[in-house]
Parts: structure tokens; C-alpha cells; sequence
């Protein structure tokens, strides 16, 4: 089988667990680096082995070597970047959150689309081998049919209002950073989005969501609360309850363990893995590219404009708007 050529544009802190991931995957190449910064990218290169390191995104995109190209820019950026990639015929995995806000997803999304090129949010704890086991137990009858979610993500750090996390202009606050990945758990465990929901949000002193709580209804009397926070050390974890048990996955986002209760007692499956964890993304693009698919089965792009559909919503029912965003924005 042909290796598979990887490019990585903008090479930040989530980049290199992106390339840690890569270094695992047999027949997968490190192949190329764009930054603004040439210096960065040749540094990045030589740290990670790739084999060519530009000064530029465009000269990136263009590379007509490169099978794919990972985007790990801040999400303000990703609809600018990924668009490049696309205009260049290349298939694209974008960081999550997808975008800002659902505007930017849905013009990420058509131009995939029209351009017939493969497009996926990087949600990279959906692939993970453990969450992979909790659905499987589910489908299974394991806990019998799920009733209540809960989830949290959250982390204390000092209020920097120059540094992304705090900055409007940079879409920072706890919902886009971490949140997502109680929304997108949600999504996966229920399979929809919700019919209702009630949201909080507190906001700090430099205007960004701190702390985010909702209460989501699904139907068939279905429920989950989530919570993530950027200045609250929180459990991190997620359980599923079921009418007959319940799944517990301490730190869920990145787990490599799960505990099962039901009427048979409590089991501990383990499900560690070598590497960032980033590896079985990357795996899910090779293989869907290979196979001429223009999305994951994993992660849809209906789903990605979903979630970016909910926590705009969650966002405008409590009046908090970035700056680039109108008040039109819909």
C-alpha cells in the first residue's frame, strides 16, 4: 500500500501531539510543515522528522506531494486555512472546534462538498480505543437504554486578557476550548442533538465565558447536564447512566480506561495507548481517503455543523457574541 503523505499547517502546541500521533502510524509520512514563521517550520520539521518545511501556509497547499493536511491554527483561523487547503484540491482534518461559529462551519462545509474533497473535524476522542469499547457496550444492551449523561471539562489557569483563552477577539472562552467535547460526547451517545436546552454562562472580567453549564433534553425523555470551565478545576470525567447501569470514564476526552456497573457487578476495562492519542484520527482520514469517502461515518459533517449549531445557540441565548460577529449573525 502507498505511504500516506501528511502535511501539518501551523505548527503550535497541538500540533505536536498531532505529529506524536503520526510517528506511530507505520505507513504514515511526516511529509510537510507550513508557518508564517520559516524558522518555526523548519525547527518543527527537524523535531518530527518531516521532510520539507515552508514559510508559508499557501506554499503548503500547494505541495502536490501531500495527501492531507492537518489544520492546528487557533479556530478563528481554521475557516481561512481550511478554505486554502481546499482551493488546493487537498483533503483537510480541522482541529476542533471546527470554526467560531456555525457561519464559518457551513462555508468550510459547501466548499468541501462542491469541491468533492474530504472534510472532518479533528474530534479526536471519538476514536479513542475506550470510548470506542463504552459504545460498543452500549449497543450491546450493557446498561440497558440510556436515560441521563453527564460530563465535565474543566481547568483552572490565571486570567491572561492578552492570551488566547481570554481574549473575545480570539473566540476564547470555556465552551469553544473544552466544552465541545462535552456537546460532541452528548451527540454520540444520544445520536441527535437536543430538542431543548438551558444554558449559563458566566462571564469574567475580559468578557469570555469562564464557566458553562446546560441542561439538554432529547427526545424520549432523554437528558444530560455538561459543565466545562477555564477557572474551575473540575473532575473531568463523563457517565452514562442506563435503566439497568452505567458507564464511568474518568478524564473521558483522553481515557484509556472504563468502568462498567450493572446487575453482573463492576467491571474495569483497560484500553490503554502509545503516543498523543492523535493516531487514530489521522488512521480514520487514511483510511476514508483511500476509500474515496468525502467524510467520516464517525464524524459527519452534518454532525460538526450540529454541534457548531448548538453552542452558537448556547452563546446567543446568553447574549455573548465575538467581536467579529454582528449582531445579525444568525
Amino acid at each position: 500500500m502507498k505511504k500516506f503523505k501528511w502535511g501539518i499547517l501551523a505548527p503550535g502546541y497541538i500540533a505536536n501531539r498531532f505529529a506524536q500521533g503520526l510517528a506511530v502510524i507505520p505507513d504514515a509520512i511526516p511529509w510537510a510543515v507550513g508557518s508564517r514563521d520559516l524558522g518555526r517550520a523548519q525547527a518543527f520539521a527537524e523535531k518530527y522528522g518531516f521532510h520539507k518545511a515552508y514559510g508559508s501556509y499557501e506554499e503548503l497547499a500547494a505541495d502536490s506531494e501531500v495527501d492531507a493536511i492537518y489544520v492546528a491554527t487557533p479556530h478563528p483561523f481554521h475557516e481561512q486555512a481550511v478554505l486554502l487547503c481546499l482551493n488546493h484540491g487537498k483533503p483537510v482534518i480541522c482541529e476542533k472546534p471546527f470554526a467560531a461559529n456555525l457561519v464559518q462551519a457551513q462555508k468550510m462545509v459547501n466548499l468541501a462538498r462542491e469541491k468533492g474533497l474530504f472534510l472532518m473535524e479533528a474530534m479526536w476522542t471519538r476514536f479513542l480505543p475506550a470510548v470506542k469499547k463504552a459504545m460498543a457496550l452500549i449497543e450491546e444492551g450493557a446498561i440497558g437504554t440510556v436515560r441521563h449523561l453527564s460530563a465535565d471539562f474543566g481547568f483552572r489557569t490565571d486570567v491572561r486578557p492578552e492570551g488566547r483563552l481570554f481574549d473575545p477577539a480570539m473566540a476564547g472562552g470555556s465552551l469553544l476550548d473544552v466544552g465541545v467535547y462535552n456537546l460532541a460526547f452528548c451527540s454520540l451517545v444520544f445520536g441527535s442533538q437536543p430538542d431543548r436546552l438551558q444554558s449559563h454562562l458566566v462571564l469574567g472580567e475580559t468578557g469570555v465565558d469562564e464557566v458553562a453549564t446546560a441542561l439538554l433534553n432529547y427526545r424520549g425523555g432523554r437528558s444530560a447536564f455538561v459543565m466545562s470551565a477555564i477557572r474551575v478545576n473540575t473532575a473531568q470525567e463523563a457517565v452514562i447512566y442506563g435503566e439497568s447501569g452505567s458507564i464511568r470514564m474518568k478524564e473521558y476526552w483522553h481515557a484509556q480506561e472504563l468502568q462498567l456497573h450493572n446487575q453482573d457487578g463492576q467491571q474495569t476495562f483497560y484500553l490503554p495507548f502509545e503516543a498523543s492519542g492523535f493516531q487514530f484520527q489521522a488512521m480514520e482520514v487514511m483510511d476514508c481517503v483511500r476509500k474515496g469517502l468525502l467524510e467520516s461515518p464517525r464524524m459527519p459533517l452534518d454532525e460538526t455543523l450540529a454541534l457548531a449549531r448548538t453552542m452558537d445557540r448556547i452563546r446567543f441565548d446568553n447574549q455573548l457574541r465575538y467581536p467579529f460577529e454582528g449582531e445579525d449573525t444568525p
